[in-house]
């Protein structure tokens, strides 16, 4: 079964790293055999199902007694131990590898509307001679990721070789930095009741970069930068940080990267009749049994209609996702069609990548602007001339910060690269040198406050220049306002930015407590303010006022204190005046707290005018749940996950995954085997058929509370005996 590239094989079963005997229990061998089995299962669980099951403390301490008993015993090392993730001598280039089967590209559908998917699946009816009366053809839909083509060599069910795309035929042996990977296995997991694994089989994906992980990583380049390391620089987009890792000729440059990897596909399959499978669908689970990851938007579909629709939903997904991608696939999902279909020109016919509106464009210049934020960080902005980018028409791009204005010298009159993936405001990639108009001056930032003239500092190991002016500038009180009001903080329906504009330069709010103390004379003197609409305002307000400890604390606009943060933080401490009090190292035994966020804070709580804004919105009527300090290891749903999908009769999306989050639980975004139950409302849609599909319990509204008061009852009685 030598087709070339996405031609699927199906993930069989055990696969073991040796054939040699069992060693006795009580020998070093055995050891560390042991030790292995159990840091892949655990690795496993935390990269490709973000289910840990132990705390990193203890993983650290098995791997670290796996590192001492190969070094006292090197005899026993092996290429699949964990260990081998990180390390090796730096290479001087990289070895040329002749793929077992050609990775060759698939054809790409320019016609980004729907009618792109209609003309492929016309195309592939009349190939197949399906008449009109025949039922449609399934498909397999998926996402096209924005990364870097990989080819993993497996003999007898051990990594021994990764490899690059190249120019299909042969790419370069980048063995070492994939090994740092922890997503890719370094040998095949087992699978009961499955053929075992091929002797030699070529698995296919995709090594990409997180956009949460690409910010996180600039960012870290940005503070060497600011400490005077020359050799340091951002990168342009996820795509390009994730092949340049790839292809560091030092693995422990590449290990410090964050990448991520995809499973879609396989090559060469020794011996052929190893992988017998009917459905393109069928080879993604054997993937997955194998231990890869494959992604969770995958789907069948059927027909033309089936493929329209999965490229409009993720469209609208597309900017909400965690990672970049330009398009998706469409794959026949039989495999016996598949080899019908044949290939043209070195294309299957039987595939098709169907783009989405380019993300880059190119346009021009028109000025720079430097916006003040509500923490008093400033920042440059290009005003552009406006251009449709990604589907939406962009007027601005984000500079950053005085280091990346310089770096990239963006320059009003230039004509310049704009890209949009995600981001409230688009990014300048670069300058368009040979466009550059005569007599452009170089950016200078700005050391003073745009808004109020207060100076700005730059802190040692800060890239940013922030405002002193604190809430005596208008800037930095309009954006705490409206970062107090947004809808995941106190959700304040009906206070917008105009009106916030309207009440700051009017003097009529200076703080966030003024809020509640509005009146409805004078919101009703405001333009555009008549009295039913300050009504509204002001019944907003007061709904306002009941609310969570998590919301409240995300309210405040603590640095570095995002809405997971507070989420843990409440369901650690329980109470606010506790958060208020803890020390550096009480904050620290908080999941995913580090001695940033805890300085944060700390720094925080320490100012006498934060903690008096607190009191006076208490004294206002500000007002949530509290409870006694709680383990999260200790809540009922704790280790269970949960999804939530449809319109719940009475609780919103919010509501319902907040009752979830308080016993413990996880709320995912999509259904998988680990699924433990889905929480169902009106409308609901794929993931429904998807629980449904996989056996999974699915509830309604009712079904959650009652589901929440019992696990909380049992927890309780579990508690006490």
């Amino acid at each position: 079964m030598n087709t070339p590239d996405l031609f699927g094989t199906e993930p069989s079963g055990a696969a073991s790293s040796s054939a040699t005997a069992t060693p006795p229990q009580d020998s070093p061998a055995a050891l560390v055999q042991q030790l292995r089995e159990q840091l892949h299962q655990h690795a496993h669980r935390y990269y490709v199902l973000d289910e840990p099951s132990i705390p990193d403390a203890e993983y650290d301490r098995l791997f670290q007694h796996l590192q001492a008993l190969e070094a006292a015993h090197p005899e026993l090392l092996t290429v699949d131990s964990p260990t081998q993730r990180v390390g090796g001598k730096p290479l001087s280039s990289f070895a040329p590898v002749q793929h077992g089967v050609p990775m060759l590209s698939i054809r790409t559908e320019t016609d980004t509307q729907a009618s792109g998917a209609e003309s492929f699946d016309t195309r592939i009816r009349k190939e197949l001679a399906l008449n009109e009366q025949a039922p449609p053809v399934e498909y397999v839909a998926e996402l096209k990721f924005d990364g870097l083509a990989i080819s993993l060599r497996y003999e007898h069910g051990v990594l021994v070789q990764a490899a690059t795309r190249g120019d299909g035929e042969t790419g370069e042996d980048v063995t070492q930095n994939i090994r740092t990977i922890g997503q890719i296995p370094l040998r095949l997991q087992a699978a009961p009741q499955r053929a075992p694994a091929p002797d030699v089989i070529e698995v296919r994906g995709e090594v990409y970069m997180r956009r949460d992980d690409f910010e996180a990583l600039n960012e870290r380049q940005r503070e060497r930068m600011a400490g005077g390391a020359r050799l340091e620089k951002t990168f342009v987009n996820p795509r390009n940080a994730a092949a340049g890792a790839v292809r560091q000729l030092d693995p422990a440059i590449a290990a410090e990267r964050p990448l991520s990897f995809f499973a879609y596909g396989v090559g060469l399959c020794v011996p052929d009749q190893a992988l017998s499978l009917p459905t393109q669908w069928d080879l993604l689970m054997r993937l997955k049994a194998w231990g890869f990851p494959v992604c969770e938007h995958g789907r069948c579909v059927q027909g033309a209609q089936g493929l329209v629709g999965f490229h409009a939903q993720m469209g609208a997904l597309r900017d909400s996702l965690p990672f970049d991608i330009d398009g998706v696939v469409y794959k026949v999902n039989r495999l016996d069609w598949q080899q019908q279909l044949g290939f043209v020109t070195r294309e299957p016919r039987w595939a098709v990548a169907h783009k989405y509106p380019a993300q880059e464009q190119i346009t021009s210049v028109l000025g720079i602007e430097v916006q003040v934020g509500r923490t008093g960080k400033l920042t440059p902005v290009a005003k552009l001339a406006p251009v449709f980018v990604g589907g939406v028409t962009v007027t601005n791009a984000t500079l950053h910060n005085e280091d990346e204005a310089t770096r990239k010298d963006v320059r009003v009159g230039d004509t310049v690269i704009v890209r949009r993936a995600g981001d409230v405001i688009p990014e300048v990639v670069s300058v368009v040198l040979e466009r550059r108009p005569e007599g452009t001056q170089p950016f200078r930032m700005p050391h003073q406050c745009p808004i109020c003239d207060s100076v700005a500092v730059r802190e040692d190991g800060e890239a940013d220049y922030r405002c002193t002016g604190g809430l005596y500038c208008s800037g930095q009180r309009k954006q705490s306002l409206l970062h107090f009001a947004q809808r995941r903080a106190l959700d304040i329906e009906d206070l917008g930015e105009k009106l916030i504009d309207q009440l700051v330069e009017g003097g009529i709010v200076n703080t966030l407590p003024d809020l509640y103390r509005l009146g409805l004379t004078s919101l009703a003197q405001l333009d555009r303010m008549a009295d039913k609409s300050a009504q509204n305002v002001l019944s907003s307000l007061e709904t306002s006022k009941h609310t969570t400890l998590p919301r409240f604390l995300f309210g405040l606009g603590i640095r570095h204190v995002g809405e997971a943060t507070a989420k843990d933080l409440a369901r650690h401490f329980g109470g606010l005046d506790a958060i208020m009090d803890a020390s550096i190292e009480q904050l620290l035994q908080v999941r995913d707290v580090g001695p940033v966020v805890a300085q944060s804070l700390r720094t925080f709580f320490d100012q006498p005018h934060n903690r008096e804004v607190v009191e006076q919105l208490r004294a206002c009527g500000v007002t949530w749940p509290e409870h006694e300090p709680s383990a999260r290891a200790q809540l009922p749903l704790a280790g269970r996950t949960y999804v939530l999908t449809g319109t719940l009769p009475t609780l919103s999306r919010e509501q319902a995954q907040a009752m979830l989050e308080a016993a413990g639980a996880k709320v995912a975004g999509s259904v998988s085997k680990k699924t433990h139950g889905v929480i169902a409302g009106a409308e609901a849609g794929s993931k429904l058929e998807k629980a449904q599909a996989l056996g999974i319990p699915v509830l309604d509204e009712d079904g959650l509370r009652a589901l929440v008061s019992a696990q909380a009852v049992d927890g309780a009685d579990n508690e006490t005996s």
